[in-house]
C-alpha cells in the first residue's frame, strides 16, 4: 500500500488528483491482506480499473484506491457453436478485444478500442455500435468486502440496464470484480446494421465483411470522431443517449423535424445525446481548459489544465441548455467521484 500517490496517469482526463492511500492488487491473497489492514477497514474505497470512465472533482481524494493487476485470459468450457472464455479483471478491454477477433470468436467486435480494463466492462455495460456487455455475458466472480469471500454472479444477478448493472447502484462500492467470463460463438452473423457501419461499408465497397473487417470499421470510425486521450484528456461519451416517450418525441419533431431517433421500447425512442448537444450550439465550445470536442459534441475534454470542477460546471451548464430546448434530460455517462 502506497500514500499520497498523483493518480493523473491513473484518469483519462489527466487530472492531477492525489489519493491518500494507493494499493495494487495481483490476487486472492493480496485482497486478503488489503481487507485485515485498518486503512481498508476505516476509509472510503474506489475501485479503479483504466480511470476511462469518471470525473474527479477535487485535487484530493481521501480514501483508499484500489486498481486490479490481474491479467489474462483462458478458455474454460466449449458447448456446441459457443466457447466460454474467462478473463481477469487487470486485462486490458481493447486487447483482449483484439485478441478474441483473431482467435476468431464472434460477440465482441463492435466494442473494438474502447478503452479500460476488463473488470469495469459489467459495471458499465459498456456498449457501442449496437452491442452491450450483457449480450454475451456468462458470469463473473467478485470479492465481497463485506464477507471477505467470492461471490459469483450470473447474467440475472448482474442487473444490467443502460450503461449500468448493480454494480454501479445498489452494491456500489461492496466488490471487486475479480474474474468475468464470456459467452462467444465461433460462427455468428455480424452485427454491422449500425448507421455509421452500413456507411463505412457503402464507401468501402464491402458487402459481406468478416469479423476482423468489421473490428477494423469499428476503430477507424472510433478514432475519426473520438480524441486520444493520450493527446487531449477525456472520458470518451460524458451522457448517455436520453429515452423518451413517444407522446414527447411527436411534439419534438413538430419543431425539429430532423432529430433522429431509434425505437427503444413500446412508445420509447432513445435519442443521441451528441445531436442534441451540437444543435444546442456546444460543439466545439471552450471556456478555458474545458471544452466540447469540435468533432464529437458528446465528449468532454480536458486542453490541460482544467479542473474536474471546471468539467463538471461545462457538463451541468450542457445538461441545464438541453434541458430548456428540447424538455430532455441527460444523464452523465461517466461516474462523478
Amino acid at each position: 500500500m502506497e500514500r499520497f500517490v498523483d493518480l493523473k496517469s491513473y484518469n483519462t482526463f489527466g487530472l492531477p488528483v492525489v489519493a491518500s492511500y494507493f494499493s495494487l492488487i495481483s490476487d486472492t491473497s493480496d485482497m486478503e491482506a488489503l481487507i485485515a489492514d485498518n486503512v481498508f477497514q476505516e476509509s472510503r474505497k474506489l475501485i479503479l480499473g483504466g480511470g476511462s470512465n469518471l470525473l474527479f472533482l477535487d485535487d484530493f481524494f481521501d480514501g483508499l484506491v484500489i486498481q486490479p493487476q490481474n491479467k489474462g485470459w483462458e478458455v474454460v468450457d466449449e458447448k456446441g457453436n459457443l466457447v466460454f472464455i474467462k478473463v481477469q479483471a487487470g486485462t486490458d478491454w481493447a486487447a483482449f478485444v483484439d485478441e478474441m477477433v483473431d482467435a476468431g470468436y464472434h460477440g465482441l467486435e463492435n466494442l473494438a478500442l474502447i478503452p479500460g480494463k476488463v473488470g469495469a466492462a459489467p459495471m458499465q455495460n459498456i456498449g457501442a455500435y449496437g452491442v452491450e456487455i450483457k449480450d454475451c455475458f456468462y458470469e463473473l466472480e467478485a470479492f465481497d468486502f463485506q464477507t471477505g469471500k467470492i461471490k459469483k454472479f450470473d447474467k440475472d444477478s448482474c442487473d444490467f440496464g443502460y450503461r449500468s448493472s448493480i454494480f454501479k447502484h445498489n452494491a456500489r462500492g461492496r466488490y471487486l470484480i475479480n474474474t468475468v467470463t464470456f459467452a462467444l460463438k465461433k460462427q455468428a452473423n455480424l452485427n454491422t446494421s449500425y448507421g455509421n457501419l452500413e456507411d463505412y461499408f457503402t464507401k468501402k465497397g464491402i458487402k459481406n465483411p468478416d469479423i476482423k473487417e468489421l473490428s477494423e470499421a469499428v476503430k477507424d470510425i472510433r478514432r475519426a470522431k473520438l480524441p486520444d486521450p493520450t493527446f487531449i484528456g477525456n472520458a470518451g461519451s460524458f451522457f448517455k443517449n436520453p429515452v423518451i416517450h413517444q407522446l414527447l418525441f411527436d411534439d419534438l419533431l413538430k419543431e425539429f423535424p430532423q432529430i433522429p431517433a431509434f425505437p427503444a421500447g413500446t412508445n420509447t425512442y432513445k435519442i443521441p445525446a451528441a445531436w442534441l448537444i451540437d444543435h444546442a450550439g456546444w460543439k466545439g465550445y471552450r471556456k478555458g481548459d474545458a471544452g466540447v470536442h469540435d468533432k464529437q459534441a458528446l465528449v468532454l475534454v480536458n486542453y490541460g489544465n482544467a479542473s474536474g470542477r471546471e468539467i463538471f460546471a461545462l457538463a451541468m451548464k450542457i445538461q441545464l441548455d438541453v434541458k430548456k430546448k428540447y424538455g430532455i434530460h441527460l444523464d452523465p455517462e461517466v461516474n462523478i467521484i
